[in-house]
């Protein structure tokens, strides 16, 4: 839609880089071209745009094939004014001069054409042909329909033309549809039925090696613990023979200790009854000896030698009585000694 301001009582207009604009003053042409600006009074101007880009015109038509089945066909048409200026004299582009809208709806002329063109030669080739080769056939109806666009005069008197056709897709009824996957369904869960069952083979397979290599691993731990076993018994024998062992070298040990222990207490008891027996035959030679030098000294001479011994070994005495008839006694005894000599 073109861009119009207004300044008093003109009017300025503004194009689109994609848009053909003519501006008509009584009969003559005074502006045109893509892009172009300028200004004008409303009250004498004829103004005409024309769209100049890639327009996309989607088609959704249903066709009939040789066996009487009913098809949907969706196809894409892009086309371009290409002659904009034969289009403005053909078609109604005339726009607003106070608002630039347009007058008409001359796009809607152009996608109807187009249409139509693009049904007819789709419809007759699918009349032709069965469903299933009909649905297999995508490419030969997207050359039919473009060859039948191409080729048409109409298009060429309007200044349109056809840039691309494509015929996206072509479908059946939808009950008719899932009949014809049916098989190709069939085929497929048959394909992953055959798998399924080759997977569980496999698996089967691996859970029996699984389980063979399990028992093996029981077998071969059943094994070891035996040879464990085994070992553990000879390494307690070996133990129990090296602690008898050890115990019979400290019994003998102890032994050995306690006979050397014996005859040393034996050798010094003997030591000790021959040094008693000594000490004895010596104290008795010199009680002999002594005894001999007593043997002929007087009797009151001993009493006083055993007196003073006694005092020797009595304790301090601070007093000390003597009767007269211990003075006589010891008197008479000393006289009856000297008489005798």
């Amino acid at each position: 839609m073109a861009d119009i301001t207004r300044r008093l009582f003109l009017r300025h207009l503004r194009g689109a880089p994609t848009a053909y604009v003519r501006h008509v003053v009584r009969g003559r042409v005074r502006h045109e071209g893509v892009g172009t600006s300028f200004w004008y009074r409303p009250l004498h101007a004829v103004l005409s745009e024309v769209p100049v880009d890639d327009r996309e015109l989607p088609l959704l038509f249903h066709a009939r094939t040789a066996d009487f089945a009913d098809v949907t066909v969706q196809a894409t048409v892009t086309y371009r004014m290409s002659d904009p200026g034969l289009a403005a004299t053909r078609l109604d582009f005339s726009i607003d001069p106070l608002r630039g809208g347009w007058r008409g709806q001359p796009l809607d002329q152009v996608a109807t054409l187009l249409a139509e063109l693009a049904q007819q030669p789709a419809l007759d080739l699918l009349a032709r042909v069965p469903l299933t080769e009909a649905l297999a056939g995508i490419a030969t109806v997207r050359e039919a329909v473009a060859s039948a666009l191409a080729g048409d005069q109409r298009l060429a008197e309007i200044g349109a033309s056809v840039v691309s056709s494509r015929v996206v897709a072509i479908r059946p009824e939808p009950e008719v549809e899932r009949a014809l996957q049916t098989p190709t369904r069939e085929a497929v869960q048959q394909e992953a039925d055959r798998a399924s069952y080759a997977r569980r083979a496999v698996a089967v397979e691996q859970e029996r090696a699984i389980a063979e290599n399990e028992l093996q691993n029981k077998i071969e731990l059943a094994r070891r613990e035996q040879q464990l076993v085994e070992q553990r018994g000879a390494n307690d024998r070996r133990a129990a023979e090296l602690e008898a062992a050890a115990k019979l070298v400290s019994s003998q040990g102890q032994t050995d200790r306690a006979r050397l222990a014996a005859e040393s207490e034996r050798a010094r008891e003997q030591a000790r009854a021959d040094g008693v027996r000594a000490v004895g035959l010596a104290s008795a030679e010199a009680e002999v000896a002594r005894l001999a030098a007593y043997r002929d000294v007087p009797e009151a001479v001993l009493y006083a030698l055993a007196l003073e011994k006694l005092a020797g070994q009595l304790p301090q005495i601070g007093e000390l009585t003597i009767t007269p008839d211990v003075v006589t006694k010891l008197v008479g005894r000393l006289a009856n000694g000297h008489g005798e000599r």
